[in-house]
């Protein structure tokens, strides 16, 4: 570095011995000046340090950008998920529209299920059955055994039995979507054979304790009531397992007519449409899966025997605060809703008879030319009408309703006398077939001898 001096006014001083001597009147100023080696030097300095700069705002950028690229190809994959699940409900609203059109065939209704290209009528994401409003004399007639499904079309059922889930407070208890509600009850309503019969008994059966029981067990039976028979095929357990269907192979012959109904009901809750549990907590969820299932495996009749007499040994102490108490109680009464048909008046009663007889022929009918063995009840050479009432009546349904009456005293005008009536109309109709056969003997003996 060279080293320069001047004077105050700037002129340059020249350094040797005979420059003046520095005072406060003469001051020097010196001055430092970089050489030309120096100036590359600072020249080279700034430019590495304007590259590392430049280096490091391209790594930022390179940060910047990969971070966007992240979230761009998270869009995408969110987006691609929604297409997939659009695809799945296109699918499935395909696979309604089929199914639909393939039940109700030509019939003339104002509701379109057909799959021609144009939106499912009606438009609106609500299904299709029409609100009925009820006249209080339907409702009261809902909670009483004489209420007759046969002059109810489906859709006035359906709007039966919503009214009910709102009426019984359950809409309210499990904090359920009123079209949620609407969904589930048009997807159940696909899988019953026997539904409305079903709808029918069950609400009779719920509605007795309700002032003993709580909503959430009332919610739990009435359920299980709905979809204990969903899906079911015409043919019982007997010949399930004789005839080593799917159903026995895939539930190891345990209860498979039971075990598909349970599958059914929860592949139906499964969809977030249907679900009217969709805002239970986790854990309340859980139980309230596990107490329908329970209940919908009770109504297996194999297992009969085994639930009324544990239900015996409890009724007598019976405590509404004992959980496994309640679990039994729970387990007769869609027992109840299953086979209380009887309680009904004759006409209201006989032609779901009828149709059940009906059912055990066609089924004797197929163990007899596939080689299984037909149960004698269901044997149509074997059987009449009044001899398969009556013992069902006298050691099935009477006993256990009389168990259920000693808890709920007020079943027994409208419940158990029935089922004691009834009982004595079969008993007066075998009387008058067995005469009629006893005739037709002397008859054919008569005309016997006079050909002889």
């Amino acid at each position: 570095t060279a080293i320069m001096m001047v004077d105050p006014e700037g002129a340059l001083v020249s350094i040797d011995p005979t420059m003046p001597t520095n005072s406060p009147k003469v001051i020097y100023f010196c001055l430092f000046a970089p050489t030309e080696k120096e100036d590359m030097f600072q020249n080279v300095l700034s430019q590495v340090a304007e590259q590392f700069s430049r280096a490091f705002r391209i790594n930022e950028l390179k940060t910047e950008v990969t971070n966007r690229l992240a979230m761009l190809e998270k869009r995408v994959e969110l987006e691609g998920l929604k297409v997939v699940e659009i695809e799945k409900c296109k699918n499935d609203l395909k696979k309604l529209r089929d199914e639909m059109t393939s039940r109700v065939g030509n019939c003339p209704c104002k509701y379109n299920f057909s799959d021609d290209g144009k939106k499912l009528n009606p438009r609106r994401d609500v299904p299709s059955y029409p609100k009925y409003t009820l006249s209080q004399e339907t409702i009261e007639a809902l909670k009483k055994p004489t209420f007759d499904v046969w002059h109810w079309e489906h859709n006035e059922m359906l709007s039966c039995l919503e009214y009910m889930y709102h009426d019984l407070g359950l809409v309210k208890e499990f904090n359920m979507n009123p079209i949620t509600l609407k969904r589930w009850l048009v997807k159940v309503e696909l899988y019953k054979s026997n539904y409305l019969n079903r709808l029918e008994t069950s609400t009779r059966s719920v509605c007795v304790p309700q002032e003993k029981m709580t909503l959430t067990d009332m919610g739990i039976l009435m359920t299980a009531a709905v979809c204990h028979d969903l899906d079911h095929p015409g043919y019982n357990n007997t010949y399930q397992i004789n005839a080593r269907t799917e159903l026995a192979v895939r539930y190891n012959d345990i209860s498979p007519l039971e075990n598909h109904h349970c599958a059914v009901a929860f592949q139906i809750l499964s969809l977030p449409e249907c679900n009217i549990f969709a805002n239970v907590e986790l854990e309340a969820y859980k139980q309230i899966r596990q107490a329908i299932i329970t209940l919908i495996l009770a109504t297996d009749m194999a297992r009969h025997g085994e639930i009324l007499d544990s239900f015996k040994h409890k009724v007598d102490s019976f405590d509404f605060t004992n959980e496994e108490h309640v679990t039994c109680l729970k387990m007769v009464l869609i027992k109840c809703c299953d086979i209380s048909n009887e309680v009904r008046p004759t006409e209201v009663a006989e032609p779901w008879v009828d149709c059940l007889l009906e059912e055990y022929f066609m089924q004797s009918d197929r163990e007899k030319t596939e080689g299984l063995p037909v149960a004698p009840f269901m044997d149509r050479d074997k059987v009449t009408k009044p001899t398969a009432q009556i013992g069902f009546i006298k050691f099935v349904l009477i006993p256990m309703f009389e168990t259920v009456l000693k808890l709920f005293p007020q079943i027994e005008e409208i419940m158990v006398q029935p089922l004691r009536d009834s009982r004595d109309h079969y008993e007066e109709l075998k009387q008058i077939d067995d005469a009629m056969t006893e005739k037709k003997k002397t008859e054919n003996m008569s005309l016997g001898g006079k050909k002889k």
